[in-house]
């Protein structure tokens, strides 16, 4: 029963993570060429203010339960215990490309205005681009192989 209630707990902070990511990536980077050096800035600032302080609070708790359903897990030479430690190690990419290059371009944006904008601001936003997409499909891939895990954990 604790188990199974870590893993849960786990599984839902992993949903609302590939969430936020997921999002993002569906509603704004898809599109993102399509809008201007003012409409950049100004989204930019907005998504940043929404999920800066709700992601270091949900991030490190998803992956402390996640770690913490890893150790507890019964058997560890199973399919599902690697599918999990695998989905463990993907988090763990995705919290590095968030903290170590995409919350420097973030807090870039944070200090630009229409007035004051970088003469390479479209390469910075391709560059965010990039690595959000890379970010929100290792969040994917995290969240499908957690979530087979969990399924998989009492059998």
């Amino acid at each position: 029963m604790k188990h199974s209630f870590i893993c849960l707990s786990a599984l839902f902070l992993l949903m609302l993570i590939t969430g936020v990511f997921w999002g993002t990536w569906f509603t704004l980077t898809r599109s993102i060429e399509d809008f201007s050096a003012a409409e950049f800035i100004h989204i930019g600032k907005v998504i940043i203010a929404n999920v800066a302080v709700p992601m270091r609070i949900i991030m490190p708790a998803g992956i402390l339960l996640m770690l913490l359903s890893l150790w507890q897990y019964k058997d560890k030479k199973s399919a599902g215990f690697y599918a999990g430690l695998l989905s463990f190690v993907l988090i763990i990419i995705v919290l590095l490309v968030t903290l170590l290059i995409l919350v420097p371009v973030d807090n870039r944006i944070q200090q630009w205005t229409t007035a004051i904008i970088p003469h390479n601001w479209e390469d910075i936003r391709d560059k965010w681009d990039t690595f959000h997409t890379v970010r929100t499909f290792a969040s994917l891939a995290s969240f499908a192989l957690f979530s087979w895990s969990v399924v998989t954990a009492g059998k």
